[in-house]
């Protein structure tokens, strides 16, 4: 699994919109909506914001652990 799926897993498991996470990470819909298809690539310090956001690892973000 990707990054953007990840992402979008998390977001799904919390019972997050788009909008609501985007608000949380001071970014827009759009562009969270890119980071989510992988139309665009994460800023590394958007991916530690987002890991601390939902309590996890980075490496489980960047898919190298479970």
């Amino acid at each position: 699994m990707n990054i953007g799926s990840k992402i979008r897993q998390l977001r799904n498991d919390t019972n997050m919109t788009q909008q609501q996470l985007a608000d949380k990470l001071k970014i827009s819909r759009s562009t969270l909506a890119c980071y989510e298809t992988e139309k665009r690539q994460v800023p590394n310090a958007l991916v530690i914001d987002i890991a601390k956001f939902f309590d996890v690892s980075t490496d489980y973000l960047f898919g190298l652990e479970e």
